[in-house]
């Protein structure tokens, strides 16, 4: 699980828009200037034009968010929550911070602390409940948090994203409510295009956007052969609250009680 949610964690960076979006952000996050709204008779590409605006227009946001994983096969499934934190340094470089303290194996639920420290192409993977801490070289140095173009990277969503690009690689189709959707959401699915890089990762990517944040809640992937599905679920979204640097401090450890490890970049 730990795996997973690191390599979640470094896409999480792409997924805010990172890669495409303008430095400046709005005056409110509700109600931005220029931007698309949207409702839950919107079509798709004014669905996609508003997520757009909504990645171009973002400096920071906050949310409770939970992870979980199932194997299709037997039904299994595992989860991780807790809450997470990005902000947006530049055009193109941005923290973020994700604390777990919470976890789940069918049902089964145990208190846990786990954090993940995203910043200057260092990803810091520290757990608290057995004292270790892994730091990982994820970009090459001097590389920018360029984590998602559209097209590239493993977890992609159309925050900041032109919808000519978003066609060019997916079907893209506006799914009819169900009663388990959350509550008042569009809800949007991609599928891979044949001959395109997604192909060979997922058959499936839909997401759930709440019209008034402007912003995807629930996030469902199915692998390309249908074993695993991921869910990522955000509640409590706040964008655009002013994070500073306090919000990405990590708490002090004792270097000579912990186990430190540290992984340089690899291609």
């Amino acid at each position: 699980m730990r795996t997973i949610v690191a390599g979640w964690i470094i896409v999480s960076a792409a997924a805010v828009g990172v890669a495409k979006a303008q430095a400046t952000a709005p005056a409110s996050a509700t109600a931005p200037q220029n931007a698309s709204e949207i409702t839950t008779s919107s079509d798709v590409d004014t669905i996609l034009d508003a997520l757009d605006a909504r990645g171009k227009d973002m400096s920071d946001f906050t949310a409770d968010v939970k992870l979980t994983t199932t194997d299709n096969a037997n039904g299994n499934a595992s989860s991780t929550s807790g809450k997470m934190w990005m902000k947006r340094l530049s055009s193109d470089d941005a923290e973020l911070r994700v604390m777990f303290d919470r976890k789940s194996h069918n049902d089964k639920a145990e208190k846990i602390h786990q954090e993940y420290l995203l910043a200057g192409g260092m990803l810091v993977d520290r757990d608290y409940d057995r004292s270790k801490e892994v730091r990982r070289q994820v970009l090459k140095p001097g590389q920018k948090m360029n984590l998602l173009k559209l097209g590239e990277g493993p977890f992609p969503l159309p925050l900041g994203q032109d919808k000519a690009e978003v066609h060019k690689m997916f079907e893209v189709a506006k799914v009819a409510a169900a009663k388990d959707d959350p509550a008042g959401t569009v809800h949007v699915q991609l599928k891979p295009k044949p001959g395109t890089r997604f192909e060979a990762k997922f058959a499936t990517i839909d997401f759930w956007v709440d019209p008034k944040t402007r912003m995807p809640i629930q996030i469902v992937t199915v692998d390309s052969t249908g074993a695993t599905t991921q869910q990522t679920d955000l509640t409590n979204v706040q964008v655009n609250t002013k994070l500073d640097d306090r919000n990405f401090a990590l708490d002090p450890i004792d270097k000579d009680k912990w186990e430190i490890t540290q992984e340089s970049y690899e291609d």
